[in-house]
This record gives structure tokens, sequence and C-alpha cells, in this order.
């Protein structure tokens, strides 16, 4: 996806057995939408920080996880297990499953974790990785992610735009 495009309806189930597509975060100025799953270690690595992030901007921002990953290749970022994370976990966002991979394929999403944050509008304004230092938290200098948020709510345009994701690849079925 392009900076400026607008973002890709659909329609995938929920761990919380909801439906839902982009008009279900409508009443947020904000939209952050990341491709995720179970098993990879760079999404372990980010969960909590992520989880703290979407807790500290509910109000005014929607945060959506997808797994689009093939769970015949990797069981365990399987549907079942899905619901079982969040769970555990507490996800304060939903947690979506594209089973068919086509949510993933509109967005041209190609790793885990990968985010697309949307303006009020939602055209896109920032993509890519969270911030800049997955291993080491304490060591991290720029939170692209949050920056794009705090700059969408004060109605300017991130200061960073894109950067390369990284994380594993999506299991792409065959």
């Amino acid at each position: 996806m392009e900076i400026g495009q607008s973002a890709y309806d659909f329609q995938l189930p929920g761990v919380d057995g909801k439906t839902y597509s982009l008009k279900d975060f409508a009443d947020k100025p904000v939209l952050v939408l990341f491709f995720w799953c179970n098993h990879c270690p760079y999404v372990k690595a980010y969960e909590d920080r992520v989880i703290q992030l979407a807790s500290e901007f509910k109000d005014r921002v929607a945060f959506v996880a997808i797994n689009s990953n093939d769970p015949t290749q990797y069981p365990e970022d399987s549907f079942e297990n899905m619901k079982r994370i969040a769970q555990e976990k507490n996800y304060p966002f939903p947690y979506l499953f594209d089973e068919t991979q086509a949510v993933a394929r509109a967005y041209k999403a190609s790793r885990t974790p990968e985010f697309f944050v949307f303006d009020e509008e939602r055209d896109l304004k920032y993509h890519g990785r969270l911030d800049d230092n997955w291993e080491h938290p304490d060591q991290v200098r720029h939170e692209y992610v949050r920056d794009a948020i705090r700059c969408l709510l004060e109605n300017d345009i991130p200061h960073v735009s894109h950067v390369p994701p990284i994380g594993c690849t999506i299991k792409w079925k065959h």
C-alpha cells in the first residue's frame, strides 16, 4: 500500500465471536491496523508494547490485529490458539482471522508484525514497524507508530511515513 491510499474494507471473524469490518471502527479518528500472529518472536517481543499503546490511546484510536498466517503450516496460529492467546494476554483490541489471506494481499502486507496507521478519512499515513528496537524496549529511540498517532490526533502529518517492517514473513498458503 502506498501512503495516501484508502483502507480496504474487510469482513473478518474475531476471537470474541463477532465479525468486524472497517465501519466498526468509524467512531475513532485514528485506526491502527496491524498484521499479527501467535508464533513469531518479533510479535512476542512487541506484544506488551502494543497492548500498552492500545490501552493508552483506547479512547481515540482503534487498534485491530489481523492474523493472516496459514495455520496448516503453523498450527500455533490457528483460530483456537488466537482465542487462547488473546484471552491470556487480555488483548484490548479485536484479534481477527484472515483465513483466505485476502486482506493481507489487499494491504500488500508481508510481515508480522506490520503496522498501518490511517487518519479519520481512513487514508494511510504511516506504514512499517512499531519502533526502532524490537529486542530492547529500554533502548527504543524512535516510536514510529506512537508518533504517527500523536501527529494525526493533532491534525498533523506524521514525521515519518514509512519504515520497512521487520518480523517473520506471513505464512502464505501453497
